[in-house]
């Protein structure tokens, strides 16, 4: 008996791939799929060049990426999946309840955003949705998106100070690599602190792990 095909060349169940850098996760996304007839693990990746690969090979359905991957970020990941194959659909992995970072995942093309923390109770129904079309954001995100959404946003070059503040750079040294005065950082620190409602520099950065710009 030949199985009905979906327009991807699938079988009628959804073709999940995973993509996470911790092999635990990986068997625990397998573990829970296998209980649901209608939801197919079709693989599972460990770093995003992989699962670019991977999903040019497999064409899933659906893909679960985390966000935290030991060569680019998951988010990029997305990025790269979607110019190769502008219909993918990606539910976003983390362990960060961030709003920015789930405002900047769905912009970039993301169908859904889910918490590591919820991944059992929400899975299933987060790729059955996706795969239906729907978006769909874990309810604590959710909330904090709505808590926050007239708040402007950082810009990629204020991420990207920020990043270097991060890591301990002095506005002079982070000048130096931007290519640009130590004025400028400046003012860009000025913008992120009031942006972020923070005190101080340390303060900046703690909010922003926190809403899950940054990663660390």
């Amino acid at each position: 008996m030949v199985m009905p095909t979906d327009d991807r060349g699938h079988a009628s169940a959804i073709a999940l791939l995973a993509v996470d850098d911790h092999l635990l996760i990986l068997n625990g996304i397998e573990a829970v799929v296998q209980q649901s007839p209608d939801i197919c693990f079709v693989g599972g990746a460990t770093t995003a060049t992989e699962a670019v690969e991977q999903h040019r090979k497999l064409r899933p359905d659906v893909t679960l990426m985390d966000v935290s991957l030991p060569d680019i970020n998951g988010i990029e990941a997305l990025k790269r999946i979607r110019e190769a194959d502008p219909q993918a659909k990606v539910i976003i992995l983390t362990t960060y309840r961030g709003d920015m970072l789930a405002v900047q995942a769905l912009k970039a093309g993301a169908s859904g955003f889910i918490l590591k923390s919820a991944l059992e109770m929400e899975l299933v129904d987060a790729v059955r949705r996706v795969h239906a079309g729907e978006k769909f954001i874990s309810a604590e995100v959710a909330r904090d998106i709505a808590l926050r959404v007239d708040e402007p946003g950082l810009s990629a070059r204020e991420v990207d100070v920020l990043k270097r503040v991060a890591a301990g750079g002095s506005n002079k040294a982070i000048g130096r690599q931007l290519e640009i005065s130590e004025q400028t950082v400046k003012g860009h620190l000025c913008r992120i602190l009031a942006k972020l409602g923070a005190a101080d520099r340390a303060h900046a950065v703690a909010i922003a792990v926190q809403r899950g710009v940054l990663c660390l």
